[in-house]
């Protein structure tokens, strides 16, 4: 596995997001060498050993998420890819590289999937760091963090680890309209393709807006298997448990 990237005699990664800030004041005060050496497979940063996983099969973890975009748009990640904040991918600590996670925020009911291509963040209380386009689908841009849940669905070479489905009813929710005519047009176009679509309005105080939501289905993995479907459809759909 490649080691993540790092600046400073390869003591210290890159800092990322806001909370990362305060790598910059450390590396200002000094902050620069390294202590006891990371065991194989490992990697150290700000003076901490990180060993990753083997496996991601059973992984399941609950905290805060952050995201990171335009200061790192462009660098290197861990894996030797190219950061693009536009991208459905992540950073965790410990998962391996290529582990494909699901992201729940667990006030919205939001979920949208990532791959894991980097590491971090490196910051107390977060568990993982995701791309610009993955915050905005969790409408955390303005927030910065989220509690989440992430748990991971299938493994580096794309095989799905053990897992038991979760009962309730799920929908995909495919777009939101002001104009309730717009959403009916969608909805019944969805209909023809997949069966269920609904038009369901939502007050945010300051706008009346109509989501569309395909489903429900009795269960996660139930709604999971209509998902390659949406997205060949040209659909950005994002779960919402709706019971």
């Amino acid at each position: 596995m490649p080691a993540p990237k790092y600046r400073n005699a390869d003591c210290v990664r890159s800092p990322r997001t806001r909370g990362h800030l305060l790598a910059i004041a450390a590396m200002a005060v000094g902050l620069a060498a390294c202590t006891t050496a990371p065991p194989p497979g490992g990697y150290q940063v700000f003076g901490k050993n990180y060993v990753p996983l083997h496996t991601a099969t059973g992984y399941t973890e609950v905290g805060r998420a952050s995201w990171y975009g335009p200061g790192f748009h462009g660098e290197k990640t861990a894996n030797g890819e190219t950061y693009d904040m536009h991208a459905r991918t992540a950073a965790h600590k410990l998962l391996p590289l290529g582990t494909v996670v699901e992201i729940t925020d667990l006030d919205s009911g939001r979920t949208v999937t990532a791959r894991i291509n980097d590491r971090g963040p490196f910051v107390d209380g977060r568990i993982i760091d995701l791309s610009k386009t993955l915050a905005a689908d969790l409408d955390m841009l303005d927030r910065g963090t989220a509690r989440v849940r992430v748990t991971a669905v299938a493994g580096p070479g794309g095989v799905p680890p053990p897992r038991q489905d979760l009962p309730g009813n799920y929908v995909w929710q495919v777009g939101a309209f002001t104009v309730r005519d717009n959403a009916e047009r969608l909805a019944g176009s969805l209909r023809a393709r997949f069966g269920a679509a609904r038009v369901v309005p939502y007050d945010r105080g300051d706008a009346l807006f109509h989501r569309v939501q395909v489903g429900p289905y009795p269960g996660l993995e139930q709604a999971q298997l209509a998902l390659p479907q949406l997205v060949t459809a040209g659909l950005t759909p994002f779960l919402v448990r709706s019971d």
